[in-house]
């Protein structure tokens, strides 16, 4: 049974699964489909040609699907919105739809967007992904499944952040961020994000292969191509490895850097290592 206050806005050319409940002052715009057993919340707007998944909860005052800030939008463009199912969007996030004809915006399955969360136009955000309150998504921004990204983090147009990987609070992102990487508060990879690799279910032995491919891309002292080789060499075959060292290649807008203090250690303990033998 539909539950749809009687001060809510619903266009009779959306599509209003079962079990939905819309609040007060809610505006459904025409061509939206709302799954079975959605919570669309007070004063929420779902722009036009947006489809919410089944069983998400949108929170007080989220506008989602609304037109692009981007100047080259243009009144009437075809270009939709996609949230997953079992998708949380609390209070205030905005998500916005492309300004480019048949392009798309989506945010995935079971991914947390904690309260005043931007996503701009032509993100692409995955599965099990969470973002903490005010972080910003720029337009075009692509967040690979399960990546943890704390609050007050500010991304850069075309960015990537890798599977897995997790973003300390207050960071600036300019460049791209590797798969099952930690990014910490100043900016800098210092390794692994382990926890957030054992609460996927990765074994030991998974886990250990990740940990020696970050360590020889951004600690061992080598270019980053000599490092790429040596990487698919000690891993043949090996899913994870292939997806880091992809995802790096494929980069536009290079990597970001690794600490530089830890890069420092590391090769002082390779050189007293090196003296020994």
């Amino acid at each position: 049974m539909t539950n749809i206050h009687p001060t809510a806005v619903v266009s009779p050319d959306a599509r209003i699964g079962e079990n939905v409940t819309i609040g007060p002052f809610a505006v459904i715009e025409p061509d939206c489909v709302i799954g079975d057993g959605c919570m669309i919340d007070t004063r929420v707007k779902i722009g036009r040609w947006t489809t919410i998944g089944a069983r998400s909860r949108i929170y007080c005052g989220a506008i989602i699907g609304d037109d692009p800030q981007d100047h080259r939008f243009r009144e009437g463009t075809f270009a939709p919105t996609f949230i997953g199912s079992d998708t949380t969007i609390r209070e205030y996030v905005t998500i916005h739809r492309s300004p480019f004809e048949g392009a798309e915006t989506r945010v995935g399955d079971r991914t947390l967007l904690m309260a005043f969360v931007h996503v701009g136009h032509d993100g692409h955000i995955g599965n099990n992904v969470t973002a903490a309150n005010h972080t910003a998504f720029s337009g075009h921004v692509v967040v690979e499944d399960g990546a943890v990204l704390s609050g007050y983090i500010l991304i850069h147009q075309f960015c990537r952040i890798g599977s897995l990987a997790m973003v300390g609070a207050r960071t600036m992102i300019r460049q791209d961020i590797p798969p099952f990487t930690l990014l910490a508060e100043n900016g800098f990879i210092r390794g692994c994000n382990v926890i957030g690799m054992r609460r996927a279910g990765f074994d030991d032995a998974r886990r250990l292969a990740i940990r020696k491919a970050v360590k020889n891309y951004y600690f061992k002292g080598l270019n980053g191509s000599n490092a790429l080789e040596e990487i698919e060499a000690n891993a043949p075959g090996n899913a994870d490895i292939a997806h880091f060292v992809e995802f790096i290649r494929s980069t536009k807008r290079g990597m970001v850097s690794g600490d530089p203090e830890l890069a420092a250690l590391s090769n002082r303990m390779q050189s007293e290592d090196d003296e020994e033998d």
